[in-house]
């Protein structure tokens, strides 16, 4: 038995040596000839390998193969690239139904799901986090969490790693120390309960929508994925009768299962003349142009161009102020939606940059159920400007402040209504 190796976690062994090393070598090529920023790529990928296959020599348990594999995919700076494991395998990791939020890089209890342990506990809702096990939060970030987190943008790693920050064995216990109000500590235990292969509780509904008293409306699209999420719009807004301002909030839509077709025609309804979409890229590898000056078939591309997306006939348009709110969090089909509104010329976006991670995924095999996912088109606005290496930055940038979370205040969403109420619409017909 390999040193610091438990009887436990070997129980929870299903690979041999044999498979990790293939996967490993595997996931290596993958990312090396589809990875569509690999100019991108800031790390070492060979000594990476090196490194990587003699760690997946020793005896070792499926999950902590598993967070090897993550650390290894996020030195591609890829905001979707991922490892998924079996079920099996994602069953034997956890963490307390706890929502957390990153505000001034610090983290906070957002909302948790009540069970036995937390009704015991209680925290209160916008507490901050200061220690973990005994460790100061930031530093338990940042060397435990956040070399596993898959991001494009530093803002968006740090956020993604914030809302991990607990995650780890199933059923293994917690040591919080929270900060009071008054600056008193208290500390709580907890235990990861909820699997990675649970549906998470906290899970918000793809799209909800707020009335305010003088006709604006704010749309909370948390996802753009499922084929009704636009369906549902429509019957929330039939005509727009009353509405004299919409605000669309993308800041909790990270695109994931896609879904940018939802999106589009969620805008199609906002416009009176035709948009266009992002432009992509794709890598295209020609073994006979490798050689000593362009060993990769560097230059070689297949290019689409944007799509043109008309205004909806079927229903009434929308020709009020409308704004767009955006976070580090706002990724893949909703940063496709971004690109759209920018183009459509509709409003302003208002927030912070988004997350940057945006374009086709391709899932690839590894081994025994593994798989990889990794970006495999470069997108970018119609005149080819690309961003994700920094977000698509809003108009009207504001951030949130710990005094304003603390003191329930939304400055992003409260500018957003400041903008549409001081530019009235003429409302539904």
């Amino acid at each position: 038995m390999a040193a610091g190796v438990g009887a436990g976690a070997l129980r929870g062994q299903q690979l041999t040596a044999a498979d990790r090393a293939r996967m490993v070598a595997t996931l290596w090529s993958d990312a090396r000839y589809n990875y569509a920023y690999w100019d991108r790529v800031r790390a070492d990928w060979d000594s990476a390998l090196d490194a990587n296959l003699a760690a997946a020599l020793p005896r070792q348990s499926d999950l902590a193969f598993w967070r090897r594999l993550r650390t290894l995919v996020a030195l591609l700076n890829d905001g979707q690239a991922a490892v998924v494991p079996p079920p099996a395998v994602r069953a034997r990791a956890g963490r307390p139904p706890v929502r957390l939020v990153a505000v001034e890089g610090r983290p906070f209890v957002l909302d948790y799901a009540e069970n036995d342990e937390l009704r015991i506990a209680h925290p209160e809702r916008g507490l901050e986090i200061v220690s973990v096990q005994g460790v100061p939060a930031a530093t338990w970030i940042r060397d435990s969490i956040l070399p596993g987190i898959a991001g494009t943008t530093a803002a968006t790693r740090w956020a993604r790693a914030v809302e991990a920050m607990l995650e780890g064995e199933r059923g293994t216990p917690l040591e919080l120390q929270l900060r009071m109000p008054g600056g008193s500590i208290r500390g709580i235990s907890l235990t990861r309960s909820v699997t990675d292969a649970d549906r998470w509780p906290l899970e918000p509904r793809a799209l909800t929508v707020d009335s305010l008293p003088d006709g604006v409306y704010v749309v909370h699209l948390n996802s753009c994925a499922g084929p009704d999420v636009a369906d549902r719009f429509d019957r929330a807004f039939p005509r727009f009768t009353g509405v004299r301002g919409l605000i669309l909030d993308l800041r909790e839509n990270e695109g994931a299962g896609g879904g940018r077709e939802s999106g589009y025609r969620i805008l199609a309804r906002l416009v009176s003349r035709p948009f266009v979409t992002s432009r992509w890229r794709t890598p295209q590898y020609r073994p006979a142009y490798r050689g000593a000056d362009m060993p990769d078939s560097a230059g070689a591309w297949f290019a689409a161009p944007p799509d043109t997306i008309a205004p909806r006939q079927d229903l009434p348009e929308f020709a009020g102020p409308v704004a767009v709110l955006s976070s580090p969090r706002t990724a893949g089909a909703a940063a496709d939606l971004l690109v759209a509104f920018r183009n459509a010329q509709r409003g302003p976006v208002v927030g912070e940059p988004s997350a940057g991670g945006t374009g086709q995924v391709l899932t690839l095999p590894l081994s025994r159920g593994w798989a990889f996912q990794v970006t495999v088109t470069r997108d970018a606005f119609p005149d080819g400007t690309e961003f994700a290496a920094s977000g698509i930055a809003p108009e009207i940038a504001v951030s949130r402040t710990v005094a304003e979370f603390e003191a329930g205040k939304d400055p992003a969403l409260e500018r957003a209504i400041a903008l549409v109420r001081d530019r009235p619409g003429p409302g539904g017909p």
